[in-house]
């Protein structure tokens, strides 16, 4: 006779949760903007750093001040996207693209790329330069998007905190490049410029992949370290989005703690290593 006692039920939400909960419904409901399938430890975290920074005392009292007022909301929104990025962030994954996807893409007489969640576009240039390099820019389109207009705006000005630019060569060195990263970018007093020549084929524009649908067809799509934020349920939908979206044999590229695998598209897909996988079915 097995005396184990049943499996522990799973614990109540807090009042912090059901706070948080109410205020994404608010938001969602007033300014269409959906965090509903997000990660509730990761929500936690950004949300509490909002009410501090507001000078709050409570979840709900944030939920007040962002229904009545717009900028709040921008403050918010910006604060629950995630923008940390850097360029040739993780060099292997370059490196593999180097030398798994560009010998394929070669064989296109146009190629469209689209790279989700892009932030302030350091990943989107990464790649412009690796294209640049290897001779395959002018054929290729880079749809570069994110729900976020302000960071948007940020990324298509090509522009990157000069500081930042040690570290941004290191990985660039890392994954197979083979100029002198400066010659990509001028310094103008603590900004390096991003050369003009790098904008010339990507278009930033606003989507949102919580609440939108597919746009085009896409021989590449790129959405790296956006996945990790998502419940089950989100990533799920957004793996479909992904492989509506892309053409037979195209490639989907993803951060490095997360996979296709377990979602219901992982039987259509090669594993080529490096978080990048090809549309085979």
């Amino acid at each position: 006779m097995n005396d184990a006692g049943p499996s522990a039920a799973p614990l109540p939400p807090t009042v912090e949760d059901i706070e948080v909960g109410l205020l994404l419904e608010g938001v969602y409901r007033q300014y269409g903007y959906d965090f509903r399938g997000y990660s509730m430890s990761s929500l936690r975290r950004r949300v509490g750093h909002v009410v501090h920074e507001e000078g709050l005392a409570t979840v709900s009292g944030l939920q007040e001040k962002v229904l009545h007022d717009p900028r709040c909301l921008q403050r918010l929104v910006l604060a629950l996207s995630v923008n940390v990025t850097t360029m040739f962030r993780d060099p292997a994954f370059y490196k593999a693209l180097r030398e798994r996807v560009l010998p394929l893409l070669r064989t296109y007489p146009k190629v469209r790329i689209w790279h989700a969640g892009c932030s302030t576009g350091e990943e989107a240039y990464s790649f412009a330069i690796v294209l640049e390099e290897e001779g395959l820019y002018d054929r290729c389109h880079i749809y570069a998007t994110d729900m976020n207009e302000p960071v948007l705006k940020r990324a298509a000005a090509g522009e990157v905190p000069l500081r930042a630019m040690r570290e941004n060569t290191a990985n660039y060195i890392r994954s197979g490049g083979r100029r002198a990263f400066a010659s990509f970018y001028a310094a103008v007093g603590d900004r390096a410029v991003l050369h003009p020549s790098l904008r010339r084929n990507i278009v930033f524009a606003q989507h949102n992949l919580v609440t939108d649908r597919s746009f085009n067809e896409f021989n590449v799509v790129l959405c790296r370290n956006v996945l990790i934020y998502f419940n089950r349920d989100l990533q799920d939908r957004v793996h479909r989005l992904f492989y509506q979206s892309l053409v037979r044999f195209g490639f989907l590229a993803l951060g490095s703690k997360e996979t296709v695998r377990f979602s219901a598209h992982e039987g259509a897909y090669e594993d080529l290593g490096e978080r990048i996988y090809r549309k085979v079915a």
